[in-house]
């Protein structure tokens, strides 16, 4: 849901984000109180109408009312037994398909696979002479790493598209490429960008690339599962159909293992609001607690690497914000760099502490990923790879920041 303006009006664009429609819908902002009027509580147009009369004061005619929800329930926007029945079939088809199909492909980035390989491959050349220079100076050496789990890494990848994020995943994919080559199994946290608040999502579904197909660990999930509770760990599943945050870093993780294979565990990571807000802890979060136990018994004995999939601040109109000045950006970088420094450290809750201080005042979309990667990884250091602040509107006045880390 985001305001738009269209004609000198201000509209609010409306769309189903599962995606099994692919019809949006423009409300016109006077008629905005009828959707927050839509609660389930009302029977019908006429009660809506003087519902709105007395609340607010508006004259709003049961006929245009019922239009209104004419629209909503044919754009899949209303919770009734029109949406239920499209969103059990469409569940149901993408539980039977033999993967996950990129559904971003052809939008995101070329579904063609020699297309999308010169992509890539344009980002990595770019890189190359760069991190060729670089070393790995703040990660830890062979000697002080003994105590840390050897058989175990990670990295921090933007979810970004990749016309504007292409740069900063070229570089931490690159960095990162011996780790990703040798891993066995890949664990990818992403991003949830409609998960409900702390919900943790699984799926059996297998992911396909472009470049092939990654086998989800369908043990390993369903140890997760157990642990976690399948009704809990399964109940949003149908997002994984359509969230773009694992799908992009998926992408890379097949194209820098040239194609090949490994076992792969995608996590959907909802919000983290009610623990920024300090209503809850983490710590004594039973599904977050389930899952890090369970994950230990999983990655036993494996070569894993851990991928937190989320970008960093969001700031800007574009996002309910002010204009992002020459001062508002050095601010916004500073703020990033509290967070990436926390993150190098490997340090989970420093992480937390300094996006709820500011009651996450910059719209971190990647607090779960990063969180519970830190979580995963344990005693971890790590080293900043790249860095960016990218557009998010066409006056330049909105950003989106993303990075790139590597853990060892």
């Amino acid at each position: 849901m985001r305001p738009i303006v269209q004609g000198g009006q201000t509209r609010i664009l409306l769309r189903d984000p599962l995606q099994l429609t692919d019809k949006t819908l423009l409300v016109p902002q006077p008629l905005a109180p009828v959707l927050v009027l839509c609660d389930g509580t009302r029977e019908d147009a006429k009660a809506l109408s003087a519902s709105l009369a007395v609340r607010y004061g508006l004259r709003i005619s049961p006929g245009v009312i019922e239009q209104l929800l004419t629209a909503l329930d044919e754009a899949l926007l209303l919770d009734n037994a029109t949406f239920a029945q499209a969103r059990d079939r469409v569940l149901a088809e993408y539980l039977q398909a033999p993967f996950r199909s990129p559904i971003n492909a052809g939008q995101s980035y070329p579904a063609n696979v020699d297309e999308l390989r010169r992509l890539l491959q344009g980002y990595l050349d770019a890189a190359e002479s760069e991190l060729a220079a670089s070393c790995y100076a703040s990660l830890p050496t062979h000697e002080d790493a003994s105590a840390m789990s050897s058989n175990i890494c990670g990295l921090v990848s933007p979810h970004i598209d990749y016309a504007r994020g292409g740069p900063v995943y070229a570089r931490v994919w690159k960095r990162a490429a011996e780790m990703v080559q040798a891993a066995d199994l890949a664990v990818v946290l992403g991003t949830d960008h409609f998960g409900e608040d702390g919900q943790l999502t699984l799926t059996r579904q297998h992911y396909a690339t472009p470049f092939g197909t990654l086998p989800t660990a369908r043990e390993a999930v369903d140890a997760l599962a157990e642990a976690m509770g399948a009704e809990m760990a399964f109940a949003g599943e149908l997002r994984h159909r359509s969230e773009h945050s694992i799908e992009l870093a998926a992408i890379w993780l097949h194209y820098i293992r040239e194609g090949q294979p490994c076992e792969f565990v995608p996590i959907l990571c909802g919000s983290f609001g009610r623990f920024i807000r300090g209503e809850a802890e983490p710590e004594g979060d039973p599904a977050i607690n389930a899952l890090l136990g369970a994950f230990k018994d999983v990655v036993a004995g494996r070569r894993v690497v851990v991928v937190a999939a989320g970008d960093l601040s969001h700031v800007g109109p574009a996002f309910g914000g002010q204009p992002v000045d020459f001062v508002g950006r050095a601010r916004l970088q500073a703020a990033d760099d509290e967070l990436i420094e926390r993150v190098c450290a490997g340090d989970a809750e420093g992480f937390l502490t300094a996006v709820r201080r500011v009651q996450d005042r910059n719209n971190v979309c990647g607090v779960p990923p990063i969180y519970l990667a830190l979580r995963m990884l344990g005693r971890v250091q790590g080293e900043r790879v790249a860095y960016d602040r990218c557009p998010a509107d066409e006056d330049g006045a909105s950003l989106v920041s993303v990075c790139g880390v590597v853990w060892k």
